[in-house]
């Protein structure tokens, strides 16, 4: 992706089901949990560079002795920050003692049996150390203290503040992160109030009680009465300071987890294959958390799954992670990826005219190479297919060169495009710092024969445009190609996302840009204004009530209208070579990832009535030049 977007977080939650000491005695340390917890975050690092944090949960501290701890940082590096400080107060002992297990259980920071990691990226325009999770809830009743950390964000924020007002809290700040721990808190601390007042009649001390209640806490319960409200995509995971610990979907399954367990962890993270490589399993080994339910492991050790939330008759997982958030060495991300790839040909033919003679077929590095894959395997299927037709319509009449001439067509690749080095742009200022950023990429001379070769790249996405603008167009046509063809695997992205990518605002997307330029260009500004006072005439109405019309800014033109317009608007001054805009259609996209319908981004289809209720506002906003203040706050004041 050449625009580069926030998005996403990742989460990584660890349960050990042995003491501490097995895990000393059969892999040479007691650092194993917090070892595989390094992989897995690692592993998971393009989800999230803002910031990261880790907490773990001791199962059997004594009174007195601290039982949750926790380390945050913000910035690229904060996984090696975080496990670094982690490390250097192990330093703080002598190593006799760290080789003494029971030592070890009492009184170093860490040594836990529960784990949970997290990266982040910001959605909501909030930053600091004090939004990274795992956020912290301390009670000295171990069952009321709780820490948590998710990949989420919601909808009807203003919704469950008010409910939390209701209840007659005083929450002390409107994100939803917030919101959300402090509406498990507080079902939490009323789940600890009912159980203590079911047991407290049986005349047992103050410690039996304690043993009780986490023995009997219910932690469906607890989730159901919590996520009653919920409008959003999330994947939530928890860890109580009794020992229980959940991880909670989404029941639409917008946002992704996966989990394995055997007789020795229990372990949860947002991607597949980060948790085969860090414990060496299968593909067959991990299983997904299905929407609306909850992998629960209880103190004692007890794995169990629950149905939070009835499943959505149309589950929309998010398309987006398929097509690029998620690593691509995942087992089916990988095949997905490659035949978007491959589906694009017939659009690339029709483009090139299928002049493929003088073609030449590249990647915008790193994150379209899957992709690049699949269209090459489709044009080697192409060549194959006219190969053949053109041997047997010369029924045995060829001659060995004829023959040899026909088989040796092969597509044209090269490696045109290179990701030179990250430049530090910030150094710059003005016309510089543009200058600086458009040599972020570079070329390879020589790689096409000059005006006479068309030249057709593909990249994984276009969001807003700027870099192709700005940087690889203008260097591209240094190559001096007769046509210049950017093919996208995803479709137009039409419309913002509100369920965890960093896409609220309709002027960061070139597709709609498009649109209304062409709405201009042709006379229909009155579609504007209606859609606008559609869009006011129902801010207040309920969220389940609203409708889209942002779809009319796009109804009146076709697919290729916009990619035509986007095309023209990429094309600066000075560009000899024609350029043209190739974009997957969402019916290839369906095809490519059968399993992942989630394509709101691109028609507007929001699986959730939030969603409806954010682009509404997002329209309005762009109308009014307010599209910089934080969605979330303009909903409730």
């Amino acid at each position: 992706m050449t625009d580069q977007l926030k998005h996403e977080c990742g989460i990584a939650m660890i349960r050990l089901l042995k003491p501490l000491d097995y895990y000393y005695e059969k892999y040479g340390t007691w650092q194993y949990g917090l070892d595989k917890l390094y992989l897995l975050m690692e592993k998971q690092h393009n989800r999230g560079q803002e910031g990261a944090g880790l907490a773990s949960v001791k199962l059997e501290a004594g009174p007195g002795n601290e039982y949750i701890f926790r380390e945050r940082a913000l910035g690229s590096g904060a996984i090696s920050e975080i496990f670094g400080k982690v490390h250097n107060e192990f330093g703080e002992f002598a190593p006799e003692q760290l080789k003494n297990i029971n030592f070890v259980k009492k009184n170093v920071p860490f040594a836990g049996e529960l784990f949970l990691g997290h990266l982040r990226y910001s959605t909501t325009g909030k930053s600091g150390l004090t939004y990274v999770h795992p956020l912290l809830r301390r009670n000295n009743w171990a069952s009321r203290s709780l820490t948590l950390a998710g990949n989420f964000n919601m909808t009807n924020v203003d919704e469950m503040f008010d409910q939390l007002l209701s209840e007659g809290q005083h929450p002390r700040d409107y994100a939803d992160t917030f919101v959300i721990l402090e509406s498990l808190g507080h079902y939490l601390d009323r789940e600890v109030q009912y159980q203590y007042d079911r047991i407290e009649k049986d005349n047992l001390t103050g410690l039996q009680i304690s043993h009780l209640i986490e023995k009997n806490l219910d932690i469906p319960s607890l989730l159901k009465r919590t996520s009653e409200i919920w409008d959003g995509g999330y994947v939530i995971s928890g860890l109580i300071g009794c020992g229980d610990a959940f991880a909670l979907r989404d029941p639409w399954g917008i946002r992704s987890a996966f989990y394995y367990h055997d007789d020795e962890v229990v372990v949860v993270a947002s991607e597949r294959p980060v948790i085969q490589t860090a414990f060496d399993l299968t593909v067959q080994d991990i299983h997904e958390l299905q929407p609306g339910q909850a992998l629960i492991v209880k103190k004692d050790g007890r794995i169990s799954l629950s149905q939070i939330i009835e499943k959505k008759e149309k589950i929309t997982p998010c398309s987006f992670e398929r097509i690029y958030f998620s690593r691509g060495s995942d087992y089916d991300i990988y095949r997905e990826r490659k035949r978007l790839g491959e589906l694009l040909i017939p659009k690339i033919l029709e483009t090139v005219d299928y002049d493929l003679d003088n073609t030449v077929f590249s990647f915008i590095p790193n994150t379209a190479e899957v992709a690049y894959f699949g269209m090459q395997e489709g044009l080697e299927k192409y060549f194959n297919q006219q190969k053949a037709k053109q041997i047997t319509e010369r029924n045995g009449s060829l001659t060995e060169e004829d023959i040899q001439r026909i088989l040796s067509k092969r597509v044209r690749s090269e490696k045109v495009a290179i990701k030179d080095i990250k430049l530090r742009t910030f150094i710059a200022q003005g016309n510089t710092r543009n200058d600086l950023a458009a040599h972020v990429y570079d070329i390879t001379y020589g790689s096409l024969r000059r005006e006479k070769d068309n030249l057709v790249i593909i990249d994984d996405s276009i969001v807003r445009g700027t870099t192709l603008k700005q940087s690889i167009i203008k260097i591209l046509d240094r190559l001096d190609p007769k046509k210049i063809i950017i093919v996208s695997s995803s479709p137009q992205i039409r419309y913002p996302d509100y369920y965890g990518i960093d896409m609220s605002r309709l002027s960061e997307f070139i597709a709609f840009r498009a649109a209304m330029e062409l709405l201009k260009d042709r006379g229909l500004q009155h579609i504007i204004d209606d859609v606008y006072q559609k869009s006011l005439a129902q801010k207040d109405k309920k969220k389940e009530e609203i409708v889209n019309y942002v779809k009319e800014i796009y109804a009146p033109f076709s697919d290729e209208e916009i990619s035509d317009k986007i095309a023209q608007m990429l094309t600066s001054e000075g560009i000899k070579a024609e350029v043209k805009i190739v974009f997957q259609t969402i019916d290839d996209l369906h095809k490519a990832c059968p399993a992942n319908h989630g394509d709101w981004y691109f028609s507007g289809n929001y699986p959730t009535p939030g969603g409806n209720r954010m682009v509404n506002f997002a329209f309005i906003n762009y109308i009014q030049g307010q599209e910089n203040i934080a969605y979330q706050y303009k909903l409730k004041f």
